[in-house]
């Protein structure tokens, strides 16, 4: 599933070099020159990943990361730094302001998206493209393709978005808010019903191969994936 990822480089031909990279890799890239101007690109959509420079002209990249983590809308989005410095002491700086990885100048494409596709399967795993199995119910997100028990699944492209969100945090409870955020987007505005209806075509749909009952209601919460 592409992700949406900031980028946070004030060097054009470095920003370009990212960009290409990125959508090369099947992300969508969005751009900016400086803290400012990534911070009017966050209030119009939420990026599922920043990659961000240190060096950056006005706020520097560890200080916008520090306020990025400090507030409650931003500080789940994951954080690499990009930067020249490659002093132990530099890197454990960058960590310990939240940062999720590291990676020094000059570094490889493929270096990068592997740094990339790791962090968003430990942070935000329904972007990355791994197919998910759990008791016998499988989904490949590259084939959008469920399946349970030898069965094919129709899914439609919520129900399958809704189902790749769950699947990819287990046991977890998520309200409704959370669901709505992350499946349909923040800046989307839906009533919270309708993350019911959904789950009740999704449980309609997984119904076909018996694992109806691994999208469990918790009531007065919300709803979560469980194979147990």
């Amino acid at each position: 599933m592409p992700a949406n990822i900031l980028v946070v480089e004030d060097e054009p031909a470095i920003q370009e070099l990212l960009a290409l990279n990125l959508t090369q890799a099947g992300h969508n890239p969005v751009r900016a020159l400086s803290v400012e101007q990534a911070q009017m690109l966050i209030r119009e959509t939420l990026p599922d990943l920043i990659l961000l420079d240190w060096m950056l002209p006005g706020m520097s990249g560890i200080e916008f990361a520090r306020k990025l983590k400090g507030d409650e809308l931003t500080k789940s989005i994951p954080i690499i730094m990009l930067t020249a410095r490659g002093e132990e002491a530099d890197k454990v700086r960058g960590l310990e302001v939240g940062a999720d990885d590291y990676v020094t100048k000059p570094f490889s494409p493929r270096e990068l998206n592997a740094r990339i596709k790791a962090v968003l399967r430990r942070r935000a795993p329904q972007m990355t493209d791994d197919p998910i199995e759990a008791g016998g119910l499988r989904l490949d997100p590259m084939t959008h393709r469920v399946s349970g028990n030898g069965k094919t699944l129709e899914l439609g492209p919520t129900e399958f978005r809704l189902l790749h969100y769950l699947m990819s945090n287990p046991e977890r409870v998520h309200s409704r808010t959370q669901v709505l955020d992350r499946v349909w987007g923040d800046r989307v505005f839906v009533e919270d019903r309708t993350v019911d209806v959904h789950i009740r075509r999704l449980r309609r749909a997984l119904t076909e191969s018996g694992h109806e009952e691994f999208i469990q209601t918790v009531r007065g919460v919300g709803y979560r994936f469980s194979a147990q």
